[in-house]
């Protein structure tokens, strides 16, 4: 038998999917524009504002559930989660604006060494798949999908910290250069940490256990 909060919860999980398929979104377009220098700010600002405005409602809607309906045990577990992955996802359009306002005023990867633009290409691919697995796993509500970004967690973390060392040995003494590739390697390692909290809080939803996935 449905109870009255099944149909809050549901429309949660709902906004919550909506959120995850935004943010991949902004987080593509974003990443794509600094790595082909195309100014994207723009569209990526209003996506990103859009994420906000989502992340707020499902914290008011998340209050009125707990208000109305008393919820049990498991019934919380699902609404605290929910409300920690639309931060997360509003933090992945968060990172997305930070990656387009330097692509904008340090040229993204023009002229950089063809080293740093093979490198940050390839941690880029691997965080956006982390980006996609979050989103994936949490609309089919998938432990066994949510728990493969650990192993993409731990490659991202080797090439961020390879990164600083390789910079600190090359040859590239162009500020802006340096200044927007450390700065993009940094924003693609936080969007990974997001990843692995986004699905954290999934195996938590569906099994109750939590996991430290990195």
């Amino acid at each position: 038998m449905s109870r009255i909060i099944d149909t809050g919860l549901e429309e949660q999980s709902v906004i919550i999917v909506r959120m995850g398929e935004l943010a991949f979104e902004t987080l593509t377009l974003s990443v794509h524009g600094y790595i082909e220098g195309r100014s994207v700010q723009d569209k990526v600002q209003e996506l990103s504002d859009i994420l906000l405005s989502m992340a707020d409602k499902v914290e008011d809607e998340t209050f009125q559930l707990i208000a109305r309906y008393q919820p049990v045990a498991t019934d919380l577990r699902t609404i605290k989660s929910y409300m920690k992955i639309a931060n997360d996802f509003a933090r992945y359009g968060r990172y997305a604006l930070d990656i387009s306002y330097i692509g904008d005023e340090l040229c993204g990867l023009n002229r950089c060494e063809m080293w740093i633009r093979d490198y940050i290409n390839e941690m880029s691919e691997k965080v956006l798949r982390m980006v996609r697995i979050s989103v994936d796993s949490l609309r089919k509500q998938d432990v066994i999908l949510a728990k493969t970004v650990a192993q993409l967690e731990r490659e991202v973390d080797k090439m961020y910290y390879a990164f600083f060392n390789k910079l600190i040995n090359s040859d590239c003494v162009d500020v802006k250069r340096v200044i927007s590739s450390s700065l993009m390697i940094r924003y693609l390692e936080r969007i990974a940490d997001h990843a692995i909290y986004v699905c954290e809080s999934i195996v938590y939803i569906v099994t109750g256990e939590k996991l430290d996935l990195d």
